[in-house]
């Protein structure tokens, strides 16, 4: 399945600040980057990090004053439907070193109450037929209300609330999954048919050896979204970080799947 993305950015910077961008498309097995730019203009300058591997993508942009930033992709899905029914978790010590710290409570990823509603009303399944369950449960109690919460908003604040966004949503799905020993990361990614069009936070969970996608929304298919970062919480996957002072003008972003046709004769 091959999606095109369109992402625009328009900031003003008052004061010259350090900003660490994540908007590229991550490559990976299952999502090919078939082309890529990005571009900024304004009194800015673009670096990759020192020393990253091939899948970060991150990049810092020195900036100050008015700067437009727009970057533009084609990427190839090949990871096909996400089926979690069934999947096991491997037993903790089985688990790869680089997994192990999603099993730990992170900044918004915590609360009391809601790791024991996890673990007291949630566990009479396991697995993937676990992470089904809780990811349900959040979609038919929950309420998403755009500006319900705001930066300082925890998994267990959402929790009382019972309303949020996709970040907050996430949130508890990864707080539900760490509570009963299922290892929980947060993912940026560009998706399809999200309205209003913005970066979307989904959920991976690892399951018989491997990540698998869920959005716990139910906005978006994970058979085409288009990952771009991964981390314990949202602190990780912000798709700018500001280092100084940042002044949103205006944002635009659009993931489109293109039809069989165009990606057949594309590619």
């Amino acid at each position: 399945m091959r999606i095109q993305i369109d992402a625009q950015l328009d900031y003003n910077f008052p004061q010259p600040a350090d900003v660490l961008l994540a908007l590229k498309a991550r490559p990976l097995d299952d999502q090919i980057i078939v082309s890529d730019s990005l571009d900024i203009s304004g009194n800015a300058d673009l670096g990759f990090l020192a020393d990253a591997d091939a899948s970060d993508t991150r990049c810092w942009m020195a900036a100050a004053g008015p700067v437009s930033i727009r970057y533009t992709a084609t990427v190839d899905v090949t990871r096909g439907p996400v089926e979690l029914a069934g999947k096991h978790v491997p037993p903790r010590a089985q688990l790869p070193a680089d997994v192990i710290s999603y099993l730990m409570p992170s900044h918004y990823c915590c609360g009391a109450d809601v790791e024991a509603f996890a673990r007291n009303q949630l566990s009479d399944v396991q697995g993937g037929d676990q992470v089904l369950k809780m990811a349900d449960w959040i979609f038919n109690n929950f309420e998403y209300v755009p500006g319900a919460s705001d930066a300082d908003t925890t998994a267990e604040d959402t929790f009382h609330a019972r309303k949020g966004v996709c970040r907050d949503y996430a949130h508890v799905l990864i707080t539900f999954a760490r509570a009963v020993g299922i290892p929980a990361r947060m993912v940026s990614a560009y998706a399809p048919n999200i309205q209003p069009p913005d970066f979307h936070a989904v959920v991976e969970v690892w399951l018989d050896d491997g990540w698998h996608l869920v959005d716990p929304t139910r906005l978006a298919r994970p058979d085409n979204m288009v990952r771009i970062i991964t981390g314990r919480d949202a602190i990780d996957i912000s798709f700018m970080t500001v280092f100084g002072i940042g002044q949103l003008n205006a944002q635009n972003v659009s993931a489109i799947v293109l039809d069989d046709a165009e990606s057949e004769q594309a590619a």
